[in-house]
């Protein structure tokens, strides 16, 4: 008498078709990304910004939310932007693209530590002097680390949160005192403005930072939120951002780790777009938060991070 062997069916799970899913998904995903990065090149140029004077901080990485935040604005019609970054290198070159590509937009690029106070207060003050307003402040300059808790020292915590989280302090603090000043010669009778500050999803929950760059961005989402009932009926926003997987400067060495070992398919995998971002798509929010468009937007920690954060996790096909 045989035994009854279930007969075996067929995954789809198995391990050909997740690598023949993952192929699609990467190919699907460099589709998207190369529009997504050509977007601005063909779109006609906007006036959200038409008049507004902004600082923009972390604006040094050819591959970063602030250049990319540089170049939105410009073409949204900004009157004046203040580059800030700590590596004065790609400043020159950041500063030559956008006169030559928007000549009606003046750059002002300055190196400088952006944790530090004495060069905030100086960044503020400058703005009034020399176009009588301050409108926006998107302080997104920051850094990130690898250790593991064993390995990672008191100075090293210390160290993010001062440049992560002091840094967007500063800028709340100080931002915020310029916007309330009015100035009718200027287009400005009502104090107010936009303060757009870089968290993470790793500041939101567990699973996506180091424990000092998760504190240090938690961190940044309660002060958007303090701070937003801090300035209460001074017309001042503040938000943050919070970016998912990015393809920026600070997460180069984790990109290129994938593409040697063939596996940039797997990138961005479990939020359900399936694929990691680019730079382009958060500028496009900084925008909307710098913009009057977002006028009643105030206190909030906003995601982008193809919808990760949406969900607990989750089983693949359990719950769809």
């Amino acid at each position: 008498m045989s035994e009854n062997v279930p007969k075996k069916t067929e995954s789809p799970y198995d391990n050909a078709r997740i690598k023949s899913d993952v192929q699609d998904t990467l190919q699907m995903s460099l589709k998207r990304i190369q529009n997504i990065k050509s977007h601005l090149d063909s779109a006609p140029r906007g006036q959200r910004l038409q008049g507004k004077v902004c600082i923009v901080t972390g604006v040094g990485s050819m591959k970063g939310i602030g250049r990319a935040s540089a170049l939105r604005y410009a073409h949204e019609g900004a009157a004046h932007l203040y580059l800030v970054d700590f590596d004065a290198t790609n400043l020159p070159e950041l500063q030559s693209t956008i006169e030559r590509t928007y000549p009606d937009v003046k750059v002002t690029t300055d190196a400088f530590d952006c944790a530090s106070e004495k060069h905030i207060v100086a960044l503020c003050e400058q703005a009034l002097k020399e176009e009588g307003r301050l409108d926006v402040f998107f302080a997104n300059a920051g850094i990130g680390t690898r250790d593991v808790l064993a390995n990672i020292s008191s100075e090293t915590f210390m160290e993010t949160m001062r440049v992560n989280t002091l840094s967007c302090f500063l800028a709340v603090k100080y931002g915020s005192e310029a916007m309330q000043k009015t100035n009718p010669s200027r287009g400005k009778e009502l104090g107010g403005g936009s303060i757009i500050l870089t968290a993470s999803i790793a500041g939101i929950r567990s699973g996506a930072g180091t424990v000092d760059y998760s504190a240090s961005k938690a961190a940044v989402n309660s002060l958007a939120k303090t701070c937003a009932y801090q300035l209460a009926r001074t017309g001042v926003r503040v938000n943050t951002i919070c970016p998912g997987i990015i393809e920026t400067g600070m997460t180069a060495f984790t990109f290129e780790y994938a593409r040697r070992r063939g596996t940039m398919g797997k990138m961005g995998q479990l939020n359900p777009l399936g694929r990691w971002a680019m730079p382009e798509e958060v500028a496009q929010l900084a925008t909307f938060l710098a913009c009057d468009d977002s006028s009643y937007v105030n206190g909030q920690n906003i995601a982008v991070d193809g919808g990760l954060s949406s969900s607990h996790p989750t089983v693949p096909g359990k719950f769809v």
